[in-house]
């Protein structure tokens, strides 16, 4: 039976102008849950937070995953700016954490090992010789519970998850959850918070692959990236950091300026070619600071991000390789997207240098990050 279940929250004086900008009326920010499918013998349910200003935002509970976000061009048509599937069947397959939560430890743990309050640890090898985005089932591959929640300036759902001690070779039982507000301001946020009763490694972020432009119209290359950081962290071959914080002044990493992504890339070199590194935010330090800024000159789409962590990877859809058909019959290609991973520094738990991302006993970690809509 297809039930549908919807909830309305209470619209801001805000929303009249928000509006005009996104080119839609104003209307009542809601909340809506239909099936969307099973996974590991638990139902699956797909939330849809619509703004006052017509924006709309899909989530999934398998992964806490997002899996459609429109915003307007400068025009007021609205246009879906992520990359995933139409169904939940595409999820779960093999697919490249489309808009997916990732963690207990999002980015890579070199060889999957690390040692805390002096015992040794190995966890799942499932990127080459190393650890990536929680192993070989991370959040990204779990039905989180779920539930409509008061936002603030929007409309809200929270998801939470119970990751057990020992799950994917990490210590303690971590409670998590990440709540997604889709403000009447235009801002799609994120607020994780999770707390542990045995010290463990945290590191949780959102994978969303974003194509300004829409996907079915192209690569990202020529899309303006502005990131707001002088240096970055250097990777050997399988893109472990070498522990440097080098500056990205005279290389191919500088992006202090507004930069189309393609116009250097080439320069970066890799197998494949394209941009797979941690930048070190200028001005992190747990509040929320400017990361990075995203221009679409066809469509006029501007994204703004903003995190309290101190990196961001920036990664180029350098493996899609037109295997995968996504939404709307497109085949993914190389380069089709770009993420602004926010997060701690990737194998942070090997490298004393790097901020720590180690969440002790009884202490609890949080994190937000924004992803803002305009248009010029």
């Amino acid at each position: 039976m297809n039930t549908r279940t919807t909830f309305r929250l209470s619209t801001l004086v805000l929303a009249i102008g928000m509006a005009a900008s996104a080119g839609g009326a104003a209307g009542s920010s809601t909340v809506e849950k239909v099936p969307f499918g099973r996974a590991g013998g638990r139902a699956v349910d797909l939330y849809t937070l619509t703004n006052a200003g017509g924006m709309v935002a899909k989530v999934t509970t398998y992964g806490a995953t997002l899996t459609e976000l429109y915003a307007p061009d400068r025009s007021g048509k609205m246009g879906d700016v992520v990359l995933g599937f139409d169904n939940l069947d595409g999820y779960l397959g093999k697919e490249p954490f489309f808009g997916a939560t990732v963690g207990r430890v999002g980015n890579r743990i070199a060889k999957g090992r690390f040692t805390l309050d002096g015992k040794a640890y190995q966890l799942a090898v499932n990127d080459g010789p190393n650890h990536l985005h929680g192993g070989v089932r991370g959040f990204d591959k779990v039905v989180w519970d779920a539930k409509a929640v008061p936002g603030v300036g929007g409309p809200a759902v929270m998801f939470s998850y119970l990751s057990k001690d020992g799950e994917e070779g990490y210590p303690g039982n971590c409670s998590v959850t990440v709540v997604y507000t889709l403000t009447d301001a235009g801002e799609l946020r994120l607020d994780y918070t999770v707390t542990t009763d045995r010290d463990t490694p945290v590191n949780v972020t959102n994978h969303s692959y974003f194509n300004l432009g829409g996907a079915e119209n192209g690569d990202i290359l020529d899309h303006e990236l502005t990131i707001h950081a002088d240096r970055f962290t250097p990777v050997d071959a399988t893109l472990i950091p070498t522990g440097e914080l080098r500056p990205v002044a005279g290389t191919p990493m500088d992006f202090r300026r507004p930069t189309p992504i393609g116009a250097r890339i080439g320069e970066v070199g890799g197998n494949p070619v394209g941009y797979d590194h941690n930048y070190v935010v200028n001005g992190s330090g747990g509040k929320l600071a400017p990361v990075a800024t995203v221009f679409e000159p066809r469509s006029g789409r501007v994204m703004e991000v903003s995190s309290t962590e101190p990196g961001v990877q920036f990664y180029t859809g350098n493996f899609l390789d037109g295997t995968i058909t996504g939404k709307k019959g497109v085949a993914y290609r190389q380069h089709w997207a770009l993420c602004l991973e926010t997060q701690h520094f990737p194998d942070s738990v090997n490298h004393p240098n790097f901020p720590s991302y180690v969440l002790k006993a009884g202490a609890t970690y949080r994190s937000t990050t924004t992803y803002r809509f305009d248009t010029r």
